[in-house]
This record gives C-alpha cells, structure tokens and sequence, in this order.
C-alpha cells in the first residue's frame, strides 16, 4: 500500500476544528498508523479465515 490513504485537507481541518495546526508530516504518520491497523486487521480476519473485513478486526 504505497498511496496515501489520507486526504491532507480533510485532516487539516479536523486539526484545526479541536483548535490545533498541523505539523507537515502529521499526515505521513496517519498514513502509516492506518496502513498498520489494515495490515494487522487482515491478519485477524484471515486467521479467521475470512476474506472480507470488518469493523471488529480494527
């Protein structure tokens, strides 16, 4: 998963509404952390042997 699954913009507001600005490599670092939650619930889900996703495996 290369692409970045965060639109800058959209977190950038969600900053600013709980009245704080945004570091430049905030969303790099949501990036990730998502990119790891994906990664480790696939891991549930398949050792469930599963193949679709849910809310549960986050």
């Amino acid at each position: 998963m290369a692409d970045s699954l965060v639109v800058n913009s959209k977190l950038k507001e969600a900053v600013k509404g709980l009245d704080l600005r945004m570091d430049s490599s905030l969303g790099e670092a949501v990036n990730a952390k998502i990119n790891a939650m994906l990664k480790d619930a696939a891991e549930r889900a398949k050792s469930n042997n599963r193949g679709t996703l849910r809310p549960y495996d986050l």
